[in-house]
């Protein structure tokens, strides 16, 4: 996460169509994302430490995955690439960054 920027930057420089796990990584120029909602995670994980501050036992907590998964397309990525991203993905997209 730390070095979305530059990770972009280089992917934009040498032509190479990137998709991530996280938006952030699209927010900063990467062309599509697709994975669990970050702060979605980070939520669970707070709920999860509050159950074991208040005496649950980890070992005896349910198993969870991510519950909200994005599907996040960068246009001005597209465009720079010479890409068409296909009308059905961009309609099953969580948000399009124009």
């Amino acid at each position: 996460m730390v070095h979305s920027a530059q990770l972009a930057t280089l992917t934009a420089r040498h032509r190479v169509p990137t998709i991530y796990a996280y938006r952030e990584n699209t927010l900063a120029g990467g062309l599509m994302s697709y994975g669990a909602n970050f702060l979605d995670a980070a939520r669970q994980l707070g709920v999860y430490v509050g159950r074991v501050l208040k005496g649950d036992k980890p070992a005896e907590l349910p198993v969870q995955q991510a519950t909200k998964i994005e599907l996040v397309i960068n246009m001005k990525a597209a465009k720079a690439l010479g890409l068409t991203i296909p009308t059905s993905l961009l309609v099953a997209a969580d948000e399009v960054i124009e």
